[in-house]
C-alpha cells in the first residue's frame, strides 16, 4: 500500500513537471492551477497561450506517455511470468517487429487508406498479425510448445527486421528514410487527444485481461500439471495471456513506434520490491511503467531543448545496460519467482 501511494505521488509530481517544462516553460503555479481548473477544482491563472500549450500539446502527450508506459510494463510483467524468465519482454512475441513493418510499408508506399490514422492502423495490424503468426507456429500439430514460440519469435522478428531493412534500402527519398527512422526510434511528439483515446481501446482490453488472469498466472508458475490440478485451463489461459500482451503492446506501438526496454526493466524492478504475486505485480508494474516512460519523455524533451531526443533512445540507454546486468546476474540466479 505504501509503495502504491509513493508511486502515485511520484507520478503526479512528474505530470506537474512534464506540463511545466519544455521549449516554452510555464510557471509551476500556472501549471498547477491549470490542472486544477481542468479537474473542476479551481480557476486557472495561466495565460491564454499557456492554456493552449497545456491543453493542446502537453497534456495529450503526457496522457499517451502514461498509457503506453503502463501498457508496455503490463505486457512485460505478463510475459515474464508466463515464460518464467526475467529477460522476456513484448518483443519476444514479435509485436515490435510486426508493428514496425506495418508502419514502414505505409510510410514508404505513401498509403493513406484511413487518412492520418493509416500509420497507427497499419502498425497495430502488423503487431497483432506477427504475434498470432508466431503463436500459430508454436501451436502447429494441435500442441503448444513454449520453446517453439520463443525460437519462432526470434526467427520471425529477424525476418521482419530484414524486410524493413530491404524496404528502407529501396525507399524513394531521404525524407522517407528519415521519417521511418524517427518512427523506429520511438517517440511521443505530435500526439493528439484522438491518439490517446484510440490507444485506450486495445490497451485497456489487454490490461484488463492480464489483471483478471493474474491469479492463474501465479498458478502457472508452479508448472502446467500442478496448475491444471488446481483448476487452471492451461492452454486457454496461456493463449489469453499472449493475446493480452499482444493487445497492450500493439496499442502502444501503433501510436509511438518502438520504445524498447520498458517492458523488460520495469516489471523486473517491481518484482524485486513486491515479489512474484502477479495480482500485485501487474498493477504496480503498470503504474511504475507509466511513471518511467513519462520521466524518460520529459528528459527527452528538455535534454537538448528546443530540439528533442527520441524517447526510445532514452529508454534504450537505460534498458540496455540493465539487460546486460540481468544476463550476468542470471549466472548466479536469485530466487525471485
Amino acid at each position: 500500500m505504501a509503495g502504491t501511494v509513493l508511486l502515485g505521488g511520484v507520478t503526479l509530481a512528474l505530470i506537474l513537471v512534464g506540463v511545466a517544462v519544455g521549449p516554452y516553460p510555464i510557471p509551476f503555479t500556472h501549471t498547477a492551477t491549470a490542472l486544477l481548473d481542468r479537474a473542476g477544482l479551481g480557476t486557472t491563472t495561466a495565460t491564454a497561450t499557456e492554456q493552449s500549450i497545456i491543453e493542446g500539446v502537453r497534456l495529450p502527450r503526457i496522457a499517451l506517455a502514461l498509457t503506453v508506459g503502463a501498457a508496455l510494463a503490463t505486457a512485460g510483467a505478463t510475459l515474464q511470468g508466463l515464460f518464467r524468465n526475467p529477460m522476456a519482454d513484448p518483443g519476444i512475441i514479435g509485436v515490435s517487429a510486426g508493428g514496425a513493418l506495418g508502419a514502414v510499408v505505409v510510410i514508404v508506399a505513401g498509403i493513406r487508406f484511413a487518412g492520418p490514422l493509416s500509420l497507427p492502423a497499419a502498425a497495430f495490424v502488423g503487431a497483432i498479425g506477427a504475434a498470432f503468426l508466431i503463436y500459430g507456429i508454436a501451436s502447429i500439430g494441435g500442441r503448444f510448445s513454449m520453446a517453439v514460440l520463443l525460437l519462432s519469435g526470434v526467427a520471425v522478428s529477424s525476418f521482419l527486421t530484414a524486410m524493413i531493412t530491404a524496404i528502407l534500402y529501396f525507399a524513394p527519398t531521404h525524407d522517407v528514410q528519415r521519417e521511418v527512422f524517427f518512427w523506429l526510434a520511438g517517440g511521443l511528439d505530435s500526439t493528439l487527444w484522438s491518439d490517446f483515446r484510440l490507444s485506450l481501446v486495445p490497451i485497456l482490453l489487454g490490461a484488463g485481461m492480464a489483471l483478471v488472469l493474474a491469479r492463474d498466472l501465479n498458478l502457472l508458475a508452479l508448472g502446467d500439471e500442478e496448475a491444471a490440478a488446481l483448476g487452471v485451463r492451461v492452454g486457454l489461459t496461456r493463449s489469453l495471456l499472449i493475446v493480452a500482451a499482444s493487445l497492450t503492446t500493439g496499442g502502444a506501438v501503433a501510436f509511438t513506434g518502438n520504445i524498447a526496454f520498458v517492458g523488460l526493466v520495469v516489471p523486473h524492478m517491481v518484482r524485486l520490491v513486491v515479489g512474484p504475486d502477479h495480482r500485485v505485480l501487474v498493477p504496480l508494474s503498470a503504474l511504475a511503467g507509466a511513471a518511467f516512460l513519462l520521466l524518460a519523455d520529459t528528459i527527452a524533451r528538455v535534454l537538448v531543448s528546443p530540439a528533442e531526443v527520441r524517447v526510445g533512445i532514452i529508454t534504450a540507454f537505460v534498458g540496455a545496460p540493465f539487460f546486460l546486468f540481468l544476463l550476468i546476474r542470471n549466472k548466479v540466479r536469485a530466487d525471485v519467482w
